[in-house]
């Protein structure tokens, strides 16, 4: 009788390093912060747990923190703000959204603390890239770091087909460990 539960213990242990394993894979992955672009929200070496699949279940929203396949060899992080069919204004370090203000809550501190020069310089798609609106499959993301930030202003829209996932854990360090970015 003895030995039947060792079995069983080894196979319960087995079972759950082989389920998670499939997880780790196919739901979840792990990302480190590469770069200040995103701060004050992500910083330099953060460690990050991706969902891979939230985006097969629901739609992409404004302000959701994302990984994506910026080219072959380098995945970004950065923050959505313009999705299909929006037209996007920054003007006088507000951002409007088809012609509507739409505050960000999380870059209070940073814009208040930018002193008498803007956080974000005013723009529009029009002028930045040269388009009116976000067009359908395609996302305009921005670094939190507006002023040091390699984003859609720079490389233009992004697919959603580049998308890896949606950043919902921050696990480390563990004095800035937050379940939960965005909305």
């Amino acid at each position: 009788m003895r030995k039947y539960n060792y079995r069983r213990l080894i196979f319960l242990v087995l079972f759950a390093v082989v389920l998670a394993v499939i997880l780790r894979s196919t739901i979840f992955a792990s990302y480190i912060v590469d770069g200040e672009s995103m701060e004050p929200t992500l910083y330099d070496g953060n460690l990050l747990m991706v969902n891979k699949v939230v985006y097969d279940l629901k739609d992409v929203d404004r302000f959701d923190v994302i990984v994506f396949h910026a080219n072959e060899e380098e995945d970004y992080v950065k923050r959505v703000i313009g999705l299909p069919g929006d037209e996007i204004e920054y003007k006088n370090d507000r951002l409007y959204v088809n012609g509507e203000f739409v505050k960000e809550d999380f870059l209070d501190a940073y814009v208040q603390a930018s002193d008498s020069r803007p956080f974000t310089d005013n723009f529009t798609l029009k002028d930045t890239i040269g388009e009116q609106k976000v067009p359908e499959e395609r996302l305009f993301v921005m670094g939190d770091n507006r002023g040091d930030s390699l984003d859609s202003r720079s490389f233009g829209f992004i697919s959603l087909e580049q998308l890896v996932g949606k950043v919902d854990v921050k696990y480390w360090p563990l004095s800035q460990a937050k379940l939960s970015f965005g909305n």
